[in-house]
């Protein structure tokens, strides 16, 4: 199939699947005038590429854990699940970031609310966000 009806198929641009190419993460062969033709497999291949990115991964990290459906083997698997499990070590760091991050704010926004108030006392609270 050619690179259209493969992005029909999968819901995911012309220019993605040109970028997944690029970052080696999926292979065409090509025609005598260059374009590009897609097996059956690869079907599979893009919405799997496309449930890792929506887990937060990188291109960089999905070419790291392709190897385990590549070629399976209980090294590879293990080596997956060890990469997936740093991912999501990074992600829940990150996400006690943001908890602290957001948490500064609101007592920013309490801050100001206070101090807005304290210029008008009579006229009551302004509007909340």
């Amino acid at each position: 199939m050619r690179i259209g009806e493969l992005a029909a198929r999968t819901d995911v641009s012309v220019r993605s699947l040109r970028y997944y190419e690029e970052q080696g993460l999926l292979t065409s062969s090509r025609s005598a005038s260059g374009q590009r033709h897609y097996t059956e497999a690869e079907v599979e291949r893009v919405r799997f590429i496309q449930r890792m990115y929506a887990a937060g991964l990188s291109s960089r990290t999905i070419s790291e854990l392709l190897p385990c459906v590549d070629t399976p083997s209980e090294g590879n698997s293990d080596a997956a699940l060890a990469r997936m499990a740093q991912e999501h070590t990074r992600l829940s760091e990150h996400i006690d970031e943001l908890v602290r991050t957001r948490a500064a704010l609101a007592g920013l926004m309490a801050t100001a609310r206070a101090h807005r108030e304290s210029l008008h006392p009579s006229a009551g609270p302004g509007p909340r966000s």
